[in-house]
């Protein structure tokens, strides 16, 4: 047999920071998007007529008008709609146009086609004329539905241990309420779908800016009354997402299908930035109620805890969301007794739906509050008492029943502390403060523990094809979704590496369900963990043939072909990557492959709350400083340290981008995104960009350091890496706990400012004078 040989030294692809693999489209204008793609000829534009009431009975809408408007070709409704009326994720309860109740300011009423956009739009717009509804009184706040028992769907309880027992013992105890704001997407595309019409009307192609195809397929083929077999949907790339294409996408598909099939004739629906905010959901916003026992170094003895979501008309994704909220209320911290209570509050607003994070920030954030506001109670400092309460060996088992198996909290912690001089720097704004009476300043350490997988264990599945053509360039079509991440680039590093070729070789095109079927959103951080390992698991198969065919032909056993640096190699011999495909195509060798994975060891109890849901946990920490003008309440952070645990990087640069834009949207969610719904009509008011804010450049700290903590995964993961697409954003707590340090410094000693979320002006305002 013959001895390995010495393998042929390339430049490494996995691990090294290439770029985006459309950047240079991006930052040229000419990467293009579903509105970018050509209209087939005769195409027709819709556009929603939508509800001018947050409740009501639907009497009836005067169609006869809309239909004598300019360039008007169809108006449809609820009774047009041949096959389900629902665009639910979960539960058959989210018309896709309202039927016979009324249920909220923006809900889609008709659909106008026309043969131009502006003239649907126009026609659209008189909705608030000619649809006709008995007034109802509406219900606008998750705290007014809570009180009435008004649920989309039970409430979730997860008690561990005794919590009232060890409460009514405890040397100290806290009680609180908080409020916290939600969040619009924002994403730079807006929604948007083209349905065209296949072979004689037997067949529909959905162009649909989505996180999720098949939900997309399986929803326009209900709608129609088809199988699924009859329709296909693409997406090469979406402007963003952030989870607000992840199941909301399927109103604007579904319309736009239905209107193709019915006029057989190519359809898209592009709507506005305002009629987005209006018809789609959002981040929920949470309240919160808690009763925290303690003892006289800050360690957690028993928690209870009430999380009340607002949930929006319908339940789209709330359930999941809860779950998540309920599973990292822990975060990184050890609670011997512990009881949750979630409630999905059903109220006259939009559906609130998946955002970056998906209700792992909005639990996580509730112990920080917590342990911010036990910290203060007995005068210490805040970042001590968090790492006294840190999972640790003999402590290291959640709520839910799942074993922490890396305790990163620590040693991370440590890291970030040195690097971004805490301590030092806590000295330096002690005097800052005492010398300053209008300007404060404030620092705040937080850490993140955030557990990767979705939390419906069949969800963790993907699939992939790999075609390697005869001149030894490489196809790749996985399920997920491209949305500026950069997972195609990942994908493709993945194949190149297991194929031994450069990155320029491999190409992925676009998410195509006629090409793999069955898909998974692209949501959960999941992307690159599932679709690598599929894409992989293709490539290994190629990979195996053609080791097979080399082999013999330079006299070698399989397991000592090499494949590196574009060549082959074996027995002494060598032969291009290239050269050797096209050999094996003359020798009928099959040169493309299927690749499946499905996460191991996922189980989860949906009626307990109890199980492993999780595969792995991403740790992070961030150190945030703040200015705050205490005459205008206006604030700044001025400097951002960050630590993020990545596992082994498939690409530095693509993940710390992620870091970064995640800590940005976190900052902005708790310090200036603010919506405001009005009290009486239920009219979300912030529904433009003139109301409602997210941070630009300017808002970025001027210092902001970013490191990858640069451990591998213990679990077996694509290359040992960690997800990194929502993790990071839990890191923008500390941004809105550094303001709320600087409001401290307003009043006396061991203060406790009762800042909420977003800490707007208005809110930083408030939260000083209450300590003055």
């Amino acid at each position: 047999m013959n001895k390995p040989e010495t393998l042929p030294v390339a430049q490494p692809v996995v691990g090294t920071s290439m770029p985006h693999e459309s950047a240079h489209l991006h930052v040229s204008g000419a990467a293009p998007y579903i509105d970018d793609l050509p209209e087939p000829a005769g195409t027709l534009h819709a556009a929603l007529g939508l509800s001018p009431v947050a409740h009501g009975r639907l009497l009836g809408v005067d169609l006869d008008r809309i239909r004598r408007q300019p360039g008007v070709v169809a108006v449809l409704t609820a009774a047009d709609i041949a096959g389900e009326n629902n665009c639910g994720p979960l539960l058959h309860d989210d018309p896709i146009l309202a039927a016979e109740v009324l249920s909220y300011v923006g809900q889609p009423v008709f659909a106008v086609i026309a043969t131009d956009r502006e003239l649907a739009r126009r026609a659209a717009s008189l909705a608030q004329q000619v649809i006709h509804a008995e007034p109802l009184p509406p219900v606008l706040t998750a705290l007014q539905a809570h009180a009435a028992g008004q649920y989309v769907l039970p409430p979730m309880h997860l008690t561990r241990g005794e919590p009232a027992e060890q409460l009514a013992a405890a040397p100290h105890r806290l009680q609180g309420s908080w409020s916290l704001g939600g969040q619009e997407q924002f994403y730079l595309e807006g929604q948007i779908s083209l349905a065209v019409p296949q072979e004689g009307g037997e067949g529909l192609l959905v162009h649909c800016s989505t996180q999720h195809p098949s939900e997309m397929l399986q929803l326009v083929a209900h709608a129609l009354g088809w199988q699924s077999h009859r329709v296909a949907v693409q997406c090469r790339r979406m402007g963003g997402g952030f989870g607000g294409k992840e199941s909301q996408s399927a109103l604007f598909a579904c319309v736009a299908s239905i209107a193709a099939l019915r006029l057989k004739k190519p359809v898209k629906l592009r709507v506005d930035r305002d009629d987005d905010f209006l018809i789609t959901g959002r981040r929920h916003g949470f309240d919160y109620r808690w009763d925290v026992g303690f003892d006289d170094e800050g360690r957690i003895l028993a928690v209870d805890v009430e999380l009340v979501a607002n949930a929006g008309h319908s339940a789209d994704l709330s359930a999941p969301v809860m779950a998540r909220a309920l599973c990292h209320f822990d975060n990184a911290y050890w609670l011997p007794h512990v009881a949750m209570h979630g409630y999905c509050a059903r109220t006259n607003t939009q559906s609130n739906t998946a955002f970056r994070g998906f209700g792992g920030p909005q639990g996580a954030i509730a112990i920080e509050m917590i342990l911010d506001g036990v910290a203060r109670r007995l005068g210490l400092d805040g970042t001590e008492v968090r790492q006294r309460n840190f999972y640790a060996a003999g402590q290291d088992t959640t709520p839910y029943g799942q074993r922490v198996e890396e305790l990163h909290a620590q040693a991370l912690t440590a890291q970030l502390l040195a690097s971004s001089r805490y301590k030092q720097r806590r000295a330096e704004i002690v005097a800052f403060n005492a010398a300053s009476p209008v300007l404060k300043k404030g620092l705040a350490f937080t850490p993140v523990k955030f557990g990767i997988s979705f939390n419906v264990a069949h969800l963790n599945q993907a699939g992939a094809l790999v075609h390697v053509y005869t001149d030894g360039s490489v196809l790749v079509n996985h399920g997920g979704t491209e949305m500026g991440q950069g997972l195609n680039t990942k994908v493709a590093q993945v194949v190149a590496h297991e194929l031994g070729l450069p990155l320029a070789a491999v190409r992925c095109s676009a998410t195509d369900t006629s090409k793999v079927a069955n898909t998974s959103a692209t949501a959960a951080s999941t992307g690159s963990d599932l679709n690598g390992k599929a894409a992989q698991d293709a490539a290994r198969k190629i990979k195996a043939r053609l080791a097979a065919f080399a082999a013999e032909r330079f006299g070698c056993a399989p397991e000592f072909i090499a494949f590196a640096g574009g060549q082959v190699s074996g027995g002494g011999q060598s032969v291009a990557f290239c050269e050797l495909v096209a050999a094996a195509y003359l020798q009928r060798i099959q040169l493309w492959s299927d690749g499946f994975y499905a996460t191991p060891g996922l189980h989860w109890d949906r009626a307990k709350l109890q199980g492993h849901p999780f595969y792995y946990y991403a740790w992070g920490g961030a150190v945030c400083e703040a200015l705050v003008d205490t005459l205008t309440g206006e604030s700044r952070i001025t400097r951002a340290d960050l630590l993020h645990d990545v596992g082994n990087s498939l690409n530095p640069a693509l993940d710390i981008g992620q870091i970064e834009g995640g800590f940005i949207q976190g900052m902005g969610w708790l310090t200036m995104e603010e919506l405001v719904w009005h009290p009486v009509t239920g009219l979300l008011t912030t529904h433009a960009p003139s109301t409602y804010k997210i941070p630009t450049a300017n808002d970025c700290p001027p210092e902001m350091h970013v490191e990858l903590f640069g451990v591998a995964n213990a679990s077996q993961t694509i290359h040992r890496s960690k997800a990194v697409g929502e993790p990071p954003l839990l890191l923008g707590f500390a941004a809105l706990l550094a303001i709320r340090d600087a409001c401290a410094a307003c009043g006396a000693e061991n203060s406790d400012p009762p800042l909420r979320a977003p800490a707007t002006a208005e809110a930083v305002l408030s939260a000083i004078e209450a300590v003055q």
